[in-house]
């Protein structure tokens, strides 16, 4: 299904405010609120809105530290990806894992109380994934953007 301007309008004021009721996403968007309904169904059913989701504070969770860790294996065979891929899906401090390009083979995305929780995250868990040749850790000084919206 190809996406119309409304879609995307509807997309665009979803991904700022997912919580917001049907009658006032229905005014924003210029629709009838049974006409944004269907729409917003049909946006669901076809994946284009894979969840609804509550985004907490990092701070307040008491894990204001982002740590971006670099991994390479020891090698490319199927078997030791999935077996790192199954493994680090595991560790819940690990918000992102991605399959990289480049000298790294993974980069994840960290959290942590501070450096001496991530030290303990480290020795508890990233030193014991398997097939991991080397890792490196970068400590995110400041966030300056951060955004869960695509563009649309």
């Amino acid at each position: 299904m190809a996406l119309d301007d409304t879609d995307r309008r509807i997309l665009r004021v979803l991904q700022r405010k997912g919580r917001m009721s049907n009658a006032d996403l229905s005014e924003q968007v210029n629709l009838s609120p049974s006409a944004c309904h269907r729409r917003v169904q049909r946006l669901e059913s076809d994946g284009y809105i894979r969840d609804y989701v509550a985004l907490l504070d990092a701070r307040k969770m008491n894990v204001p530290t982002t740590v971006f860790v670099e991994i390479t294996l020891q090698g490319q065979a199927d078997e030791i990806l999935e077996a790192f891929e199954k493994a680090v899906s595991r560790i819940p401090d690990v918000l992102e894992c991605h399959l990289m390009a480049g000298t790294a083979d993974y980069i994840l995305k960290v959290v942590a109380e501070n450096t001496e929780d991530f030290a303990r995250i480290h020795r508890q868990h990233l030193t014991r994934l398997p097939g991991v040749a080397q890792m490196q850790s970068s400590f995110a000084l400041r966030t300056v953007f951060k955004t869960t919206a695509l563009p649309v």
